[in-house]
């Protein structure tokens, strides 16, 4: 995983009123919320001895650990310690890591790292979704690496084979472009046309037309791990690439749509999106949990072409963002 980073971890539904256990980037965390509903992420280990905190209650602005009572603050502090009496000092060395959060959108980030930086900016998102847009969700867990799994959804190459009766269908093998661009250092767009093979060598990237980013059909990745297919105007499908460690990862996907605006309508399409989109990534997944190395990286021995260009810049982007971070330490 990169270290550093705005990571969209859980969809914000799943944390209500009790401690939440779950494992993400490969550690055991717990999430809950404050009395003003704020989400508060720490590691899942109390400092005494050891103990799930996940297993707790929460009590006001503190969680308390199962076991023996220590009250944690949002920061990681232990604020009480009950056997000593409430108006003891807790040493400071009664402290477990906490990480920042961010809730927007429905979704929840938190920012991975030992030190996060003074003034820290919110992450990114996609501005051409919007409250004007409902949708549906539904997760998928994969055993792979995330970074396969990204891949996997920047590759336009796979679509005929992988997805020839669903998505990919009509045989549309020859892969003009992809045109990548970039819009700053963490997010960029794939412009793409799939066509039927007619003999004639695929379209390099600067010889398709200029795209229009507003109306034509696009891919969008922001790092770490947010991807948008914009599909039209009206119809977009967005996935979290969740890491839980190393060989897992949760797909948090959403079907947003505005063609249909009356409300029983609008809830039946958002049910009915998530089986089809699953049987989509079931048809992914089958091939991807297959890939060696398991990790992506800049030199797998892997023999690339022209179509894997996004890919190719993805996993550019990706080192260059590791690199600075090891450079921090």
């Amino acid at each position: 995983m990169i270290p550093d980073q705005w990571y969209v971890v859980m969809d914000s539904t799943q944390i209500r009123d009790q401690p939440v256990g779950v494992v993400r980037m490969g550690e055991k965390l717990v999430f809950w919320r404050d009395s003003s509903r704020k989400v508060v992420c720490l590691r899942d280990k109390c400092a005494h001895r050891g103990a799930a905190l996940c297993l707790g209650k929460v009590i006001g602005d503190h969680l308390q650990c199962p076991f023996h009572g220590l009250e944690y603050s949002s920061s990681g502090k232990v604020t009480v310690i009950p056997a000593n009496g409430k108006n003891t000092l807790v040493p400071d060395r009664f402290q477990v890591q906490g990480y920042p959060t961010h809730e927007a959108h429905g979704l929840v980030w938190i920012w991975w790292g030992e030190k996060p930086p003074e003034n820290l900016p919110p992450p990114h998102f996609f501005k051409d979704i919007d409250d004007s847009l409902s949708f549906g969700r539904t997760y998928d867990y994969w055993k792979a690496h995330y970074s396969r799994v990204i891949e996997n959804q920047l590759d336009a190459a796979h679509l005929p084979f992988v997805h020839y009766n669903t998505i990919g269908r009509g045989n549309h093998t020859t892969v003009d472009g992809p045109l990548v661009q970039w819009l700053d250092g963490n997010m960029f767009y794939v412009f793409v046309h799939n066509r039927v093979d007619d003999g004639t060598p695929p379209l390099k990237p600067e010889q398709m037309p200029a795209p229009d980013p507003l109306k034509d059909f696009k891919l969008e990745f922001i790092f770490p791990n947010l991807w948008e297919n914009c599909i039209s105007e009206q119809v977009r499908i967005l996935v979290a690439f969740v890491p839980v460690d190393q060989d897992h990862t949760i797909l948090y996907l959403r079907f947003y749509q505005k063609f249909m605006r009356i409300p029983v309508l609008r809830s039946l399409i958002a049910r009915l999106s998530a089986p089809f989109n699953q049987i989509i990534t079931h048809q992914d997944r089958r091939v991807v949990v297959t890939q060696q190395p398991e990790a992506s990286a800049l030199q797998i021995g892997e023999q690339l072409f022209q179509a894997d260009r996004p890919i190719i810049e993805y996993r550019r982007r990706r080192q260059e963002l590791i690199d600075q971070a090891q450079l921090k330490t």
